[in-house]
């Protein structure tokens, strides 16, 4: 008995404890945001009006998107309460959007972000007969901020309306402001599904999916690859329909395996971290963008029959032989890879819709787009009649492979000046050096060669580099002493007040005077006394003719042109000048004698 009554009375407990947490469901917290909701009067008389507010708390940086235009597959804030008997719910209002800088699609966009509150008015029917009415909320939108975008599962905000027929309405806890609202955005007023592809089916979504797949085979940065694409196609139509198929498969298989990766990652970054994979975030990484620009610049260097590679065994290998799948199917992924820079449009919106919806569908999806784009060449390799059209191999593919060449350099030099500028200049110039590495890989030694004379020359070309690499691409180091611009009235007011002037005289185009900036002024030693002396350091540039610190340098100074170091003293009629690159020494001789400052 006394354990039939303790288990009642536990039950009592768990189900007043379920009970009361579902009374309190009125927030959601996520490590983003914090959602809260809150009735505007604590009880309403039947056939009384009331609202909700819901209150938002964004982390700095994120927000929510105002219109379906410009958010991912329209995933646009949506607050829709539930039916409940008994309340009529209005159109919810919120608040007038905020003005925001898209840096990845270049335009001013409207959203919702810091804190802001949407209200839904309601009001209770005059032959209710509740005492109480629970009354739900459901919240949807993409969450996003400059690098990422999630689709959190908020749940659902609860509350209870107190119906009072014998109380008068009171503790007005808030009153519904006024909003002006752009007409562009009121679409999102009434609180309803504005994906517009809401009331499309899974089939037609796929089909869209593998139009975009399709779409892939045309951009230009697929280009490179198109001339081995053919003569691998054209080889394989020697060979009997069987072998033309499997390796057509293997091809085909490299390319779905990009996007099997791409679909993994989705499902990785959303079951474990929430976070949606969004398409273009790659490119805001330097790394990236500079990895790939390399990539495409050896591409074209291979274009223009600097180096080979042992394609032609993958393409002609024997029957049963490995090399040629592996070769397919690395060609095929590299197809693949190729297509991200130009294709940033499509596969933005596709991975966009992909992952608004159930997991399932939206890994689907995105494996569609991968079949639209391996489809043109199952079908080329599937019927050996088409491979008949093509043309025989001759001077017109190796004019083609050389155009395709400048073209990918186009490609690359779009995705250099995307970069950072203190960046730019490190890969241009280790562009250079790997174009002379791979000069020497495959112009020092050909087949004939022999081996220790091939790993000699080779290993010197990867030493080469990557030192190259090394030096160039290792990121801007952080510049020890801050410097400031050129300007004749800061140099004559600092030695007025009998403070000393370091003026570096410099230009962009001036190989010795990045060895000054190494030898003499990367130097933590002579940065040290510089900021311990009280020296005004000035930039000097004279990179053109227009600017100011070129006329001074001629006109002012009488110095025929650069690198050149002057150190003026206070009360020193005469300055220091050094026209050397590896004057470290006597700089910091010269500080050294100054006062501290």
């Amino acid at each position: 008995m006394r354990n039939k009554a303790l288990i009642i009375f536990l039950s009592f407990l768990l189900f007043a404890g379920l009970t009361e947490a579902a009374e309190q469901i009125n927030t959601v917290k996520t490590s983003i945001v914090t959602i809260s909701v809150e009735q505007q009067y604590d009880n309403v008389l039947p056939g009384g009006n009331s609202a909700l507010a819901i209150h938002f708390k964004l982390k700095k940086n994120w927000h929510f998107y105002a219109s379906q235009e410009s958010a991912p597959a329209g995933a646009v804030l949506k607050v829709m309460p539930e039916t409940a008997d008994g309340v009529v719910f209005k159109k919810p209002i919120f608040p007038k959007p905020q003005k925001y800088f898209d840096k990845s699609s270049n335009r001013k966009l409207r959203v919702y972000s810091d804190n802001f509150t949407v209200y839904i008015p309601f009001a209770v029917a005059e032959d209710v007969t509740s005492d109480n009415i629970s009354i739900s909320v459901a919240i949807y939108g993409a969450v996003c901020s400059d690098i990422q975008c999630r689709m959190p599962d908020f749940g659902k905000l609860g509350t209870v309306v107190n119906i009072r027929s014998d109380a008068v309405m009171g503790n007005e806890k808030f009153t519904i402001p006024a909003v002006t609202l752009d007409s562009r955005f009121r679409g999102n007023d009434s609180g309803e599904s504005t994906n517009q592809l809401a009331g499309y089916s899974v089939w037609f979504a796929l089909g869209v999916a593998f139009v975009a797949g399709l779409a892939l085979n045309i951009m230009p940065c697929v280009w490179p690859v198109l001339p081995l694409i053919v003569m691998r196609i054209v080889e394989h139509g020697k060979e009997s329909k069987a072998r033309a198929m499997s390796m057509g498969f293997a091809f085909c298989f490299g390319i779905l395996l990009f996007f099997a990766s791409l679909a993994a990652m989705n499902i990785i970054l959303q079951l474990a971290y929430g976070t949606a994979l969004q398409w273009g975030d790659q490119f805001r990484n330097p790394a990236f963008v500079c990895g790939m620009a390399i990539l495409l610049i050896v591409m074209a260097f291979f274009m223009f029959g600097m180096f080979t590679v042992s394609l032609p065994l993958s393409i002609a290998g024997k029957q049963g032989s490995g090399k040629g799948y592996a070769g397919s199917v690395g060609m095929g992924f590299l197809a693949a890879i190729l297509s991200t820079p130009c294709s940033f449009g499509i596969l933005a919106a596709a991975f966009a819709w992909a992952q608004v919806q159930p997991l399932m569908l939206g890994t689907s999806a995105i494996l569609v787009i991968g079949v639209g784009m391996a489809m043109p060449y199952l079908i080329l390799t599937s019927m050996p009649k088409l491979l008949n059209r093509i043309p025989k191999a001759g001077r017109w593919m190796e004019l083609f492979k050389e155009a395709i060449g400048f073209i990918l350099l186009i490609i690359a030099v779009k995705l250099i000046a995307a970069l950072p500028q203190d960046r730019k200049m490190g890969v241009l110039y280790f562009s250079v050096i790997l174009g002379f590495s791979v000069w020497m890989w495959g112009g020092w030694v050909n087949y004939g060669t022999k081996l220790s004379r091939k790993i000699i020359v080779r290993g010197l070309a990867v030493i080469l580099a990557v030192a190259g690499g090394m030096l160039f691409l290792s990121g801007p180091k952080q510049e020890l002493i801050a410097w400031q611009s050129y300007d004749a009235g800061t140099i004559e007011s600092s030695l007025k007040n009998k403070q000393p002037v370091l003026i570096k005289f410099t230009a962009d185009w001036c190989l010795s005077c990045q060895v000054v900036e190494k030898r003499v002024f990367s130097r933590a030693d002579i940065a040290e006394l510089l900021e311990k002396k009280g020296v005004i350091t000035i930039k000097a540039d004279t990179t053109t003719r227009d600017m100011p610190a070129t006329d001074a340098l001629k006109n002012i100074y009488n110095e025929p042109g650069v690198p050149v170091t002057m150190l003026f003293v206070p009360g020193v009629k005469d300055s220091v000048r050094w026209r050397s690159m590896g004057f470290g020494d006597k700089l910091r001789s010269q500080l050294e004698e100054l006062a501290d400052n």
